[in-house]
């Protein structure tokens, strides 16, 4: 089957093979209202002549001249139909995340020199209101709620007139694979956002990179609730619709268990915290069980964490697997909805302990990596058990190239790379080296095949006797204790090692209960000697496993969870160090007095 050369072009190759009632659906006041496909091609083509009236897109020329639509916004169809009207009429969509500061918001606007802005809710377009005047470029706002005194995203296609509708296949044939599609703002650990601009054929190259490596069909939904406005995301969609999957979105992040079980997708990609929790609610039921039932749970968890890939474990354990399938497993499937072929995950590592149980009891984790530079797939597991190797990002993806340089640093080549930064051609220039884009990341190959990332190269640090430390590794494995919900190391420039911890609360309430230890607040909680000495102890347990230099030597507890919204976590939830440095000073100085 010839693949699409442009992302808009997956509706024509929708409708040519398999024609779908639910190419894309979401609830609306509890009923999943579902977009046919022969709808959706119909309507996006009405909303981009729509654009083309308003004086917005045309034949795409340079870049700089193509004109922008800024979009912040939840998941939901109306951000993918605007992604693909804005595409038909030669315009380049700047997606933004919900959860940015205003500061963020404007430079990023007026860096793009976005012309038209859609937001999805009132508190959004609040938040635009009080930056207005800083927005020379903006002409216009649109809403996907109905807001009194705003215009509605559907004013734009009844704008549509015969002429513009008539212009638009001719715009819509200048658009070419290297013609440029969205720009993404990423925050990068340094001051301002730099803005990677992507073309139909670095996205389409990376979809057809990953078709072969996902186990599902015309026949699979998907449950969508990684933000839109990550590449990740945006470009599994666009797997989505060239597969035939019908693409169904989440309500939200905490409904998402309630959603696997009406929607039964084949398929979710996800980030690691989201199976964290979901894993948390699966333990939670096995704390509440008694007697044999408890028994029997707790042994299936130790029968999943001993599974090994491509490994025959023998007779004896094959049988116990089947068993503890058979009374626990088969739950932990039915309450996904019963019909997962597997899970994605990328953005940061997964724990392996998740993924060896997870496996194990059917649902396959593939964990992946890449960048929004490559559009971003650069590796992932397959579907296929001798693709897949627990605690890599698995084999590269066959349409792009890796090396790795002196210093370990990976290098990537390939149609999936960012031409560059937008108006920064001094950034575009600082990463790419001889035509190899530099990641940032530090790995190692493994079997000659199965890529592992071993660190943020900015995120290594040095103690002051000299010697690097690398933080990910050290957390991820403290993070299998039961009380350990979040860490992060510290030791720059100072003598030895130390961390933040946060407490798992919900895990530590239960202990106390069982410890008749008095819980009257976190913060009087953790100062009572036996739940320090229960800290203690798991520090010096997971110690075991690290070299002088990277153990924990001291360490504090914080008294709540770090999140996107306190501006502790980045919105794929991996910690925002500096800002945890910052915020945290006085807790970080006493590990060190």
């Amino acid at each position: 089957m010839h693949h699409p050369n442009r992302l808009f072009d997956v509706l024509s190759h929708q409708l040519q093979h398999f024609p779908k009632q639910d190419m894309l659906a979401a609830k609306e006041e509890g009923v999943w209202k579902k977009y046919a496909t022969a709808d959706v091609a119909t309507l996006t083509a009405r909303y981009a002549a729509g654009f083309l009236e308003m004086g917005v897109g045309g034949k795409p020329t340079a870049p700089e001249v193509q004109h922008k639509i800024a979009i912040i916004s939840a998941n939901r169809p109306e951000w993918i139909l605007t992604d693909l009207a804005c595409q038909q009429a030669g315009a380049v969509l700047v997606p933004i995340y919900p959860t940015i500061s205003a500061t963020e918001l404007v430079f990023i606007l007026n860096d793009s020199e976005a012309r038209v802005l859609f937001v999805d809710d009132a508190e959004m377009y609040e938040k635009v209101k009080t930056i207005r005047d800083q927005l020379p470029h903006l002409s216009d706002v649109f809403s996907f709620n109905r807001i009194p005194g705003v215009r509605h995203w559907m004013d734009v296609p009844a704008a549509a007139t015969l002429q513009s509708e008539a212009l638009l296949p001719e715009v819509s044939r200048s658009i070419l694979p290297d013609t440029l599609v969205t720009i993404i703002y990423t925050s990068g650990t340094t001051g301002t956002p730099k803005g990677v601009m992507l073309t139909h054929g670095n996205i389409m190259s990376n979809v057809e990179g990953c078709l072969p490596i996902l186990p599902v069909d015309e026949h699979a939904r998907a449950l969508s609730f990684l933000p839109l406005n990550h590449i990740f995301e945006r470009m599994v969609t666009y797997v989505y619709f060239t597969a035939g999957v019908s693409v169904y979105y989440a309500e939200s992040l905490d409904a998402i268990a309630d959603n696997l079980r009406e929607v039964q997708p084949g398929i979710f990609t996800t980030v690691p915290r989201v199976l964290e929790k979901l894993f948390e609610k699966i333990m939670a039921r096995g704390h509440a069980l008694t007697g044999i039932q408890r028994a029997i749970f707790f042994w299936a968890l130790r029968v999943g964490q001993q599974y090994e890939i491509n490994k025959n474990q023998g007779p004896w354990y094959r049988m116990e697997l089947a068993l503890a399938n058979r009374l626990v497993f088969g739950k932990w499937r039915e309450a996904l909805g019963g019909k997962l072929r597997c899970i994605v995950t990328g953005a940061a590592a997964c724990q392996i302990r998740l993924l060896k149980l997870f496996t194990a009891a059917g649902l396959p984790v593939l964990e992946g990596y890449g960048l929004t530079e490559t559009s971003p797939v650069i590796s992932v597991n397959g579907k296929e058990p001798k693709e897949r190797m627990f605690g890599t990002v698995g084999p590269v993806i066959f349409n792009v190239e890796v090396k790795l340089a002196d210093d370990g640093e990976i290098l990537v080549k390939g149609p999936s790379v960012t031409s560059g930064y937008y108006k920064r051609p001094d950034l575009t220039s600082e990463a790419f080296k001889d035509g190899w884009f530099h990641t940032g990341d530090i790995g190692v190959m493994l079997l000659q095949r199965f890529l592992k990332i071993t660190d943020r190269k900015k995120e290594l640090f040095k103690t002051s006797g000299g010697k690097f430390v690398a933080p990910q590794p050290i957390e991820n494995k403290f993070k299998e204790s039961p009380f350990i919900e979040q860490i992060m190391v510290v030791g720059a420039d100072r003598k030895y090692t130390g961390a933040l911890i946060v407490p798992n609360f919900e895990n530590l309430r239960a202990w106390a209960r069982d410890h008749q230890v008095e819980f009257p607040s976190n913060e009087a909680a953790l100062k009572d000697p036996q739940i320090k000495a229960l800290y203690k102890e798991a520090v010096n347990r997971y110690n075991q496993y690290f070299n002088h230099i990277e153990q924990i030597k001291k360490f504090e507890l914080m008294t709540r969870e770090w999140t996107i919204d306190g501006g502790e976590m980045t919105p794929t939830l991996k910690l925002k160090r500096r800002v945890i440095q910052e915020k945290y000073r006085d807790s970080i100085e006493r590990l060190y007095a």
